[in-house]
């Protein structure tokens, strides 16, 4: 991970086991920036908006994420297609977490 330094919070794991902090980090980080809009469905996002929520969610997920989703340009698309990748884990960890 670089510029570890600039980063709000800790970035997405290529494995994904901090997804659920990391979607509520992001979420709450966009909405303080008043970029929450750019990640849900049928926005009317400027183009700015757009690109700073891009760089935004980009600077905090690994690396090898960066590489394997290089050609999306959309917030809304790269944040579909990480929820579509992780989701998953919310039906591993959830569960584990209310019995603990």
């Amino acid at each position: 991970m670089t510029n570890i330094e600039n980063q709000k919070f800790i970035a997405l794991d290529i494995s994904g086991k901090n997804y659920l902090s990391w979607v509520l980090d992001v979420k709450l980080h966009l909405s303080a920036k008043k970029l929450r809009h750019t990640i849900d469905e049928d926005n009317v996002a400027s183009n700015e908006e757009l690109a700073t929520a891009l760089i935004f969610l980009r600077h905090h997920i690994d690396d090898d994420l960066k590489y394997e989703y290089l050609t999306v340009e959309d917030p809304l698309k790269l944040w579909q297609n990480l929820n579509d990748r992780f989701e998953h884990l919310k039906a591993v960890v959830l569960p584990k977490a209310l019995n603990d």
